[in-house]
């Protein structure tokens, strides 16, 4: 086993669990726990006309992927 790895603690099952079962408070703890997760996958790319390059979050996406649009 890699011990090098940052430990990353997993939600438990019973909020999964009320999450899917439509609890608005274990969907807001689903969704604090993957929010940098969701940022990473919502981040682009966008490259100036000089050339340069600029990392930003696309908050549309992110919405549509918390399901808040």
């Amino acid at each position: 086993m890699n011990r090098n790895k940052k430990s990353v603690a997993l939600l438990p099952f019973p909020v999964i669990a009320a999450a899917a079962g439509g609890d608005t408070e274990a969907m807001c703890a689903v969704l604090k726990h993957y929010e940098g997760y969701i940022a990473t996958l919502c981040t682009r790319t966008l490259k100036d006309d000089a050339g340069n390059t600029y990392s930003y979050v696309d908050e549309e996406m992110k919405n549509r992927l918390q399901g808040c649009g």
